[in-house]
């Protein structure tokens, strides 16, 4: 059964605003950055109390504590419009009412409302209605500087990650780490849920000699790994030679089997094109079509869930099935939108499928990813970026790409990632928190 689709309007996210201060970066924030969102509107006389969440998230958790853990300290705050509370009140408010002084706010890709484009750079700002600094960790730095956490007693994260390795909020995590261990102060991790579950692991490990880490392969482990932002903070920090001092506060309610929809949260988008918890099951195999020159949906109103391109012979396409997965053939015109100023083949009709999750449990993402990949380029028309290094760098290695162009069967791909997902297994046991 497809699972319903949420967007509450403005994402009831933090807007920023320039405030008069100098932008540093490529870009300056989006024209309506120093508009705040509407609020929450209260509930109609008579109806219905809301449905309690079966899932506390950690900024729930914190604002329960009582004492308040960071009452007092000096703290810098890394979120987006998708870090609220299960009533849509921020992170930013939830501190501040406790008695935690806010020194500044960090961004990561996309921004403070969590509606940038891809890849698009940020600027620094300031927030229109706390007056507290931005500072971008996607534009002319990804890593807090250690001028940014001068005089702070923790770097306070707060994101909603999406469960697979190239989704940058998880090497934002990783680079906020390094820079606290760096800075010698605490790294605070408000968890969240991992939208894939916690028991979903597949794809490859990267491989380091092969292909650098980047931005889109910096977390270690397995391309779907699992983890929870906290756990992948305390894998991380457990490899470190000196380690940071990390505290997660845990969420409450959530278990590793879990899809979105067992959560009881309704879904906000983390990212523009993220738009509804369908879509993040799909999006670590179909976003791997962003290394070829087929259409992953964007400038559409299903992103991940539809693809294609001019040349695409869907119904043939179709084959390329998946566990959890239906595809079924579909036609499109990518259009200019804020999501996606220039998507590809944009203004032209594309032919291709659109993707059901037919059982979100047994959905196998990465696999589906490797199906559409292998039909893709028996399709006359098919082409690489940049010759296949854009995919290596995605997934952190050649080997795909080398067992595709062998002839690979989809199989024959996922398996050969088998022992190295055991191992994984075995090795992330003490960073679980759940």
């Amino acid at each position: 059964m497809r699972m319903a689709r949420a967007l509450l309007p403005g994402l009831l996210a933090l807007y920023a605003g320039c405030g008069g201060d100098s932008m540093t970066g490529s870009n300056p924030p989006p024209a309506d950055a120093g508009k705040e969102a509407p609020r929450k509107p209260p509930p109609a006389a008579g109806a219905a109390p809301a449905k309690a969440a079966a899932v506390q998230v950690g900024l729930d958790v914190l604002e329960t504590e009582n004492p308040p853990r960071l009452k007092g300290k000096k703290v810098g705050l890394v979120l987006n419009g998708a870090s609220v509370t299960a009533d849509g009140r921020s992170a930013v408010d939830v501190l501040m009412k406790q008695g935690v002084e806010v020194v500044r706010l960090f961004t990561p890709e996309h921004g403070l409302t969590g509606r940038a484009a891809d890849g698009a750079q940020i600027g620094d700002a300031r927030h229109e209605r706390t007056g507290l600094p931005i500072v971008s960790l996607y534009g002319a730095k990804k890593k807090p500087a250690p001028e940014d956490l001068q005089g702070l007693d923790a770097l306070v994260f707060d994101l909603q990650d999406a469960g697979v390795r190239f989704y940058t909020y998880i090497s934002t995590l990783v680079l906020c780490l390094e820079a606290a261990g760096d800075a010698g102060i605490e790294l605070v991790v408000l968890d969240r849920p991992n939208p894939l579950g916690g028991e979903r692991i597949e794809g490859p490990v990267g491989d380091r000699d092969a292909v650098p880490a980047s931005f889109v392969n910096m977390a270690p482990g397995p391309l779907v790994h699992g983890l929870t932002a906290g756990e992948m903070a305390r894998f991380v920090n457990a490899a470190r030679s000196k380690p940071a001092k990390v505290t997660v506060v845990a969420m409450k309610g959530w278990a590793r089997a879990m899809t979105w929809a067992d959560t009881g949260r309704t879904w906000l988008p983390p990212s523009p094109n993220l738009r509804d918890a369908e879509a993040a099951l799909a999006y670590p195999g179909v976003a791997l079509l962003a290394a070829t020159n087929v259409s992953e949906g964007r400038g559409t109103d299903t992103p991940f869930l539809l693809l294609g391109a001019p040349w695409v012979k869907g119904a043939e396409l179709v084959a390329a099935q998946a566990p959890g997965f239906t595809l079924e053939p579909a036609t499109f015109t990518p259009q200019a939108s804020e999501a996606a100023p220039d998507p590809i083949h944009k203004g032209v009709e594309c032919s291709g499928v659109r993707v059901h999750v037919a059982d979100p449990k047994a959905a196998r993402p990465y696999a589906l990813g490797v199906a559409l990949l292998r039909a893709l380029r028996t399709q006359p028309g098919f082409e690489w970026r940049d010759k296949g290094t854009v995919l290596d760098q995605r997934v952190g290695t050649r080997k795909l790409r080398e067992a595709l162009e062998r002839g690979d069967s989809v199989d024959a791909i996922v398996k050969a990632d088998a022992a190295a997902i055991d191992a994984f297994r075995e090795r992330r046991k003490p960073a679980l928190l759940y």
